[in-house]
């Protein structure tokens, strides 16, 4: 694993943009203009590409110098990937380039390729011999690792939490965006502190949506009703009474988030004068499907990516989540048991066991926030191979 504790040199950055190409002040530019201002969408363009932003800023020698240990992991990978380049002939090293292009384009990040990275480091650490064969022969899995005879396929696989939620973030924070101005000037005319509950049976998922929730929250505000339902969406106003909430503090979106759960999409607007607030909050009518997006993910890339000949290892990442809500799939158990519920059908039969991690691990963050060892890891006991020694390190399940 790319060590916590090394000093990356300003020389490290340079090169991997150069590997980059002029794809990354392309990217750069185009981020920054997403990113500028201080709109809710503004700052989930900043979190979504945090990686990203990080190496460009780490550019500056002096930035460089007081690199945070998670800022050295980043750069650890960033050297890594030129370091992998290195090694690689032509045509992989090509095929490595156009991995990085398609991660600096459209929605996409450089989380897959860092996860790759990452997943190799980590069998490396653990006295495996590791090879890119999905860059140097163009198999449908990417790493093979070997150890004391044995030899296992590798599938590294990046998954959304948007794919399982039923209210998406983008989508909410267009909301926020589109409501804020109107709010700011309603507030002006009705001072107070207030709380508008929604409730969305469907989700809230393409723009459309977005589009005539809008409507229907400023139609309620400038019609001053309390309450507006339908079968998309329940609207219900009513003042802000939580304990302790008489001002926008610092603990009012911790008491926001203790009320309405870490399902909820919360949003708190405060008048210019400071005295007078509104929160929204949302929820949809089901819960959110997370780790069933995880093992559907499973299910695609144990049937397409592993040969079947070797036992298979599914290294999932899980991105676009925050800290809170990794850790209760952990304490849950949630993602635990839907991994091992799918490790009883037949689309497992190819998988000895499946890693999950997330940015926590990525950055080096310690438990209880990250998962010990940097990542779960849970074992495919009716596989074959699930009680082989030689594999044991990469597929034993965490404890």
């Amino acid at each position: 694993m790319p060590p916590a504790d090394h000093r990356p040199q300003p020389a490290d950055l340079q090169r991997f943009r150069t590997l980059c190409g002029r794809a990354w002040g392309k990217r750069m530019a185009e981020i920054g203009q997403r990113a500028a201002g201080a709109s809710l969408s503004g700052r989930a363009v900043q979190q979504r590409h945090a990686l990203e932003l990080a190496l460009e800023r780490l550019c500056d020698p002096a930035a460089l110098a007081r690199a945070t240990p998670a800022e050295r992991r980043v750069c650890s990978f960033a050297r890594e990937a030129v370091t992998l380049a290195a090694t690689l002939p032509t045509p992989s090293r090509k095929r490595l380039r156009e991995r990085i292009e398609a991660g600096l384009s459209g929605e996409a990040t450089l989380v897959p390729l860092f996860h790759l990275l990452r997943t190799a480091a980590l069998h490396r650490a653990r006295g495996f011999e590791v090879a890119f064969t999905g860059l140097a022969e163009e198999t449908p899995w990417d790493l093979q690792v070997a150890r004391d005879g044995e030899t296992a396929e590798v599938v590294c696989e990046a998954v959304s939490a948007e794919d399982g939620r039923q209210v998406h973030r983008g989508d909410w924070c267009a909301l926020v965006d589109r409501v804020n101005p109107e709010l700011q000037t309603w507030l002006a005319a009705h001072p107070g502190r207030y709380l508008l509950k929604m409730t969305l049976p469907e989700g809230m998922v393409e723009d459309r949506q977005v589009a005539e929730l809008h409507r229907r929250i400023s139609t309620l505000l400038q019609e001053q009703r309390r309450q507006d339902s339908s079968a998309d969406a329940v609207l219900k106003l009513d003042p802000l009474v939580l304990a302790g909430a008489q001002a926008a503090g610092r603990g009012l979106p911790g008491q926001l988030r203790a009320q309405f759960g870490e399902e909820a999409h919360l949003a708190v607007t405060t008048a210019s004068d400071g005295g007078s607030v509104f929160v929204m909050a949302a929820r949809a009518g089901r819960e959110n499907a997370i780790s069933h997006a995880v093992t559907r993910r499973l299910e695609e890339a144990s049937q397409a990516r592993l040969s079947g000949g070797r036992p298979g290892i599914l290294a999932i990442f899980l991105d676009d989540l925050d800290r809170g809500e990794w850790r209760s799939l952990r304490e849950r158990m949630e993602l635990e048991g839907a991994v091992r519920r799918w490790m009883t059908e037949p689309a497992a039969r190819r998988t000895v066991a499946v890693t999950c991690a997330s940015r926590m691990e990525m950055l080096g963050i310690a438990p209880p926030d990250g998962a010990p060892e940097g990542e779960l890891r849970f074992r495919n006991p009716s596989h074959p191979a699930a009680k082989s020694m030689a594999l044991a390190p990469a597929v034993l399940s965490s404890p």
